[in-house]
This record gives C-alpha cells, sequence and structure tokens, in this order.
C-alpha cells in the first residue's frame, strides 16, 4: 500500500513538474518539412512597465481565428501568468508572404477607446512561436506638445515576422511593426473605423544550430559592461567579508583570548573573587527562550527554506531555468517546498523536544501555518484583487486545487512525517554547563544595545554585500531583463550566508559580555534582519528605479516581495541563531564553571 502511495505522489508531482502537453511537444523534436504548420500561440498583453499586470491577448479586440484553441499548461506556466492560446498568423515552415490579410475589422467606438487606452499604456504583445518567444508594441503614441490633449495615437496594423531556420529547424523569430502603416485612433467622435489587418513573413536561413538557439536570449546578461558590475558586485561583497573577518580575527579573537587568560587567573589566584563579563552569566546563558514553541517552528521553516534555496541553485547551475522555460521556476518552488516539508517538521519538534516543550502537536502545527499561513493570506488578497481587473495573474480554479491538493497530499504528511521523527530522535540539548534555577537580573543598558538597534547594525552588513546585485534581481523578477549569472549570484549568496553569520557572532559576544543573557531570540532577530532591509530597498526600486503605477502592480510588488523579504527573514534567522550557537557552546566549553 505504502508504495502505491509513493508511486502516485511520484507520477503527481512528474506530471505537475514537467506537464503532459510540453513532453508531447518534446517528442516532436522540432522538426519541420517545407510548408509544415508550426505553432504559433498569442500569450498575454499588458504595460510594458507592469509586468504583472498582463491580459488575455484577445481581451483587446484583435482579429482572432474561427476557433481559439487554449494549449494545455503545466502548473509552472499557470502561476506565471502564462494563457496561450491559437495566434490568428499562419506562419507556415519556409512559407513567405507578402501583406497577407489576417482579416477586415470595423471596430467600434468602444473598441477603439479600449485599444486607445492601451496604445497610451504602452501595451505590448508575447507570442511565442514553436517555444521561442517574441514581443511587439501594438501601437505608439506621438507627443506632439507638452499637453495630453495634443497627443495622437496610431494603431500597428501590419506586422512583419522575421525567421532564421536551420535546415528543418527554426532558430530564431523576430517581430517588425510597420509605422508608417497605421490606424489613427486620436478622434473620439468617430463611430466606427475599418481597419485591415495585415502581416508578412520573410525567411532567412542560418547557420546557428539549434542547441544554441535560447544562447541569443541569455547573452544580454553576460555582456561584458554587465559582467564588469557583478564581478564589482563580488569584490565589493569580499571586501565587506574580508573586512568583517579581519574584525573578528584581531579584535573579538584577541579579547576572547584575553578573557581566557583572565578567567584561569582568577580560578588560581581567588577562588571567592566575584566574576565579570561573560562568564558572569554562564548559569543563565542556555537558559531556554520564551515562547520555545514559536523559536523552534522558526527555526524549523528557515532550514526548511534554506534546503529550499540551495536546492534552487543547484537546479539554476546546472542549467534548469534557461530563458524562457516557461514556468519552471515556479514549478521547482511549489514541488521542492512540497518535499522539503519534512525537514521543517524534524528540525522544529526535534529542538522543541530539546527544549523540554511537551505539546509537540501544537508546535508542529505552528511550523506548517508560520510561512504558508501570511503567503496564503496574501495569495488570497492578490488573486481576489487580479480577479477583480481580470487579469491573468488570477488563478484558475483548477490550479488552486492542484496546488490545495500538493499540500493536503504532498506537503501535510511529510511535514507530520518529520515531526514524528524528530519527537522519536531523543536528542538533547547539548549545554557545556549547568543552569541555575533563578535567572540573574540583567543589568541596565544603553539604547544602543537594544534589540532593534542591534538589529539595523547587523542587517546593514550583509545588506551592504549584495545590494548591488539586487537591482539586477528585481529587474529580472519585475522588469523584462534577463538573468541568468547563477553562478555570480551563488557567490553572493555564500557571501551573504558567511557576514551574516559573522555580524551575529560578534554582537552575540558583545550582548554577553554586557550581561545580558537573553540572547537567543535577539540572534535570531539580528541573523534575520536583512530581510527588512531588502523590503526597504523594494521601496527604493518601486519609486526610484522602475516605472511601475496603479492598484493591482503595486499590490502584486509589495505583497509578494513582502512573503519574500519574510522568508529571508526565517531563513537568515535561521543561520543567524545556528552561528551564534555555535560560538556561545565553544566559548563556555573552553572555561570552566563551578
Amino acid at each position: 500500500m505504502e508504495k502505491c502511495v509513493a508511486v502516485v505522489v511520484v507520477v503527481v508531482l512528474l506530471m505537475v513538474l514537467f506537464g503532459a502537453d510540453q513532453v508531447r511537444s518534446s517528442a516532436s523534436d522540432h522538426r519541420y518539412k517545407e510548408g509544415e504548420a508550426v505553432p504559433l500561440y498569442a500569450n498575454k498583453v499588458g504595460p510594458f512597465h507592469n509586468p504583472s499586470e498582463t491580459y488575455r491577448y484577445f481581451d483587446l479586440p484583435f482579429c482572432s481565428p474561427d476557433s481559439v484553441k487554449e494549449k494545455k499548461e503545466a502548473l509552472g506556466e499557470v502561476l506565471n501568468g502564462d494563457r496561450l492560446v491559437s495566434a490568428p498568423y499562419k506562419l507556415d515552415f519556409r512559407i513567405e508572404k507578402d501583406s497577407e490579410p489576417v482579416c477586415k475589422k470595423t471596430l467600434s467606438k468602444e473598441e477603439v477607446a479600449r485599444f486607445r487606452d492601451a496604445v497610451n499604456k504602452d501595451y505590448y504583445f508575447q507570442m511565442y512561436y514553436d517555444d521561442l518567444p517574441l514581443w511587439g508594441f501594438i501601437g505608439k503614441v506621438e507627443k506632439e506638445g507638452k499637453d495630453p490633449s495634443d497627443y495622437r495615437y496610431f494603431l500597428y496594423k501590419h506586422i512583419q515576422f522575421n525567421i532564421l531556420y536551420n535546415k528543418d529547424r527554426v532558430i530564431e523569430i523576430g517581430v517588425q511593426t510597420d509605422a508608417r502603416n497605421v490606424v489613427d485612433l486620436t478622434d473620439d467622435n468617430k463611430e466606427d473605423v475599418d481597419v485591415d489587418f495585415l502581416y508578412t513573413v520573410k525567411w532567412k536561413e542560418t547557420s546557428v544550430p539549434y542547441e544554441k538557439r535560447m544562447d541569443k536570449y541569455s547573452q544580454s546578461s553576460s555582456l561584458p559592461h554587465h559582467l564588469e558590475i557583478h564581478w564589482f558586485s563580488i569584490i565589493n561583497s569580499c571586501v565587506t567579508v574580508l573586512l568583517l573577518t579581519g574584525f573578528l580575527a584581531t579584535i573579538l579573537m584577541r579579547v576572547l583570548k584575553n578573557d581566557f587568560v583572565k578567567y584561569a587567573h582568577d580560578e588560581e589566584s581567588a577562588e571567592d573573587q566575584e566574576e565579570t563579563g561573560w562568564k558572569y552569566i554562564h548559569g543563565d546563558v542556555f537558559r531556554y527562550p520564551k515562547y520555545k514553541s514559536l523559536f523552534a517552528a522558526a527555526l524549523g521553516s528557515g532550514t526548511q527554506l534554506f534546503t529550499l534555496t540551495v536546492f534552487i541553485f543547484i537546479l539554476a547551475l546546472v542549467g534548469v531555468f534557461y530563458p524562457y522555460n516557461r514556468g519552471a521556476l515556479f514549478t521547482a518552488l511549489v514541488v521542492i517546498y512540497a518535499l522539503t516539508s519534512g525537514i521543517a517538521g524534524y528540525i522544529a519538534t526535534s529542538f522543541y523536544c530539546q527544549l523540554e516543550g511537551t505539546n509537540w502537536v501544537r508546535n508542529l502545527l505552528l511550523t506548517g501555518c508560520l510561512f504558508c499561513g501570511p503567503l496564503f493570506l496574501m495569495f488570497c488578497f492578490l488573486n481576489t484583487v487580479a480577479i477583480a481587473y481580470n487579469a491573468t495573474a488570477a488563478l484558475p480554479f483548477g490550479t488552486i486545487v492542484v496546488i490545495v491538493l500538493i499540500w493536503t497530499l504532498v506537503t501535510s504528511p511529510l511535514l507530520v512525517l518529520g515531526g514524528i521523527a524528530g519527537k522519536n530522535s531523543k536528542a538533547e540539548f547539548q549545554a557545556p554547563v549547568r543552569t541555575t534555577k533563578y535567572p540573574r537580573e540583567i543589568p541596565p543598558l544603553p539604547w544602543y544595545r537594544g534589540t532593534i538597534p542591534q538589529m539595523a547594525m547587523a542587517g546593514f552588513l550583509p545588506f551592504s554585500a549584495i545590494y548591488i546585485e539586487l537591482y539586477y534581481i528585481f529587474a529580472s523578477v519585475w522588469g523584462h531583463r534577463i538573468y541568468t549569472i547563477y553562478s555570480i549570484l551563488f557567490i553572493v549568496f555564500i557571501i551573504l550566508l558567511i557576514v551574516t553569520a559573522f555580524i551575529t557572532v560578534a554582537l552575540t559576544y558583545f550582548q554577553l559580555a554586557a550581561e545580558d543573557h537573553e540572547w537567543w531570540w535577539r540572534s535570531f532577530l539580528c541573523g534575520g534582519s536583512t530581510g527588512i532591509f531588502i523590503y526597504a530597498y523594494c521601496l527604493y526600486y518601486y519609486y526610484a528605479r522602475s516605472d511601475m503605477s496603479g492598484f493591482m502592480q503595486t499590490s502584486f510588488f509589495f505583497g509578494y516581495m513582502a512573503c519574500i523579504c519574510y522568508g529571508f527573514f526565517l531563513m537568515l534567522g535561521t543561520v543567524g541563531f545556528r552561528a551564534a550557537l555555535l560560538f556561545v557552546r565553544h566559548i563556555y566549553r573552553s572555561i570552566k564553571c563551578e
């Protein structure tokens, strides 16, 4: 029975991961004979500066074919907002056409207004021809004066497709619009406008092999001037790491060495001498934190997100996320998150039991909801906004059912299994010193040793190591740039982890030296504070570096970035706490405490 369930789960995940239609398309091998039909799908239209605000292609009154066929899509494609339908153009292999009519259409006053509004908002269209992406603008605005009432709006009615082929395969496709062949949509008072939609197809042979036809999309992010900026980012980050490492090596280790010598001398010279500094609180430093169920759940969720990030990087480095592999990233995120939920359950419950927690079932429920809960609430709000706008970002009911089934049949069972394994691990918390029965009082501390100033200090350094690379990531996720230099991004990620761990360790030492023994939550909050800085960068990017506008795009940008930054907070908080725990265990293991 268990084997059957496992097989069913694997089959479902494979179908979700690859999609039945993608398997069929790969079987065709993308080889065509002269005159054979090559699949052309119209995907979506939308304002160029609002990448999340996209609509179905035929939401605008274009010429539509006799029967509009929808392409079956995998989960990742639907999550990406792709809605592919058969296009009105016929681009048969190596068949040239010149000013071929698509249709003759009489636009009503309402349809003219819709086209004019789309042209005014810089609407573009996206299509896929033999799985190759192509884009074009639907019209242009001539700004003859400063007053918007003087603007003139034109709709392109003639499109030219330029296609390169190598033997029996399509290699490249581009779109040209004829700026002279346009329809004037400026006049509001016209009742009907007659439009002849035309298209031209030109074929040209090329020597580029089929295996390299996607290279042109990835080369844009590998241009020399882009690489120089990326390497500058790496050097900037490395300098930050070296400075921080040098600081720890020369200052912190020297102070620790002096502490060890001092404490050893005190033990030899005067048994009754009063202890000071971090040794003074040895009986409280391993006292379990408040809200230990929440703390263990945060560690479990952070560990799962860290594992998810590592797996995503592995897939990226082996070439799975090549440009315009539609929905591959979203599919990988959903599937890997589901499969790694057992890690969250195991880590959270195991650590909770080490902290002598008793209600492990409640801890497991908290772990399952800590990240998914806010993400689900945000999704419900943003999906409602997308439905109100009739945008392609609104998920169909069937897709929501698939995600719920994955969560019910895969994520939840693995979470429970991980929790049971963690409960039965019988691991004990390794504390090198005994904890006293009553906690010592924490002495009054200056304001800059408070939690918020320490978080600000802890988050700034890791953020400064990654902020240059952040622009390119944002421009890719929330724009139309292509990001393919995953090796550099992986190096930056490693640097981020190192800086986060080092700065958390340093601040933990200074906290203990000030005889403040409540370091558990502080180390987690300081480690995760980089996520808050990234969200602050979102504000800067939105208002200073992008042209996004409108309620829907604003909601999607700040809503989903809040979830991503929250994920970073949990992940880096876990890294910071683990580093601080190793450090605290090491220094207290190195001294003798009564």
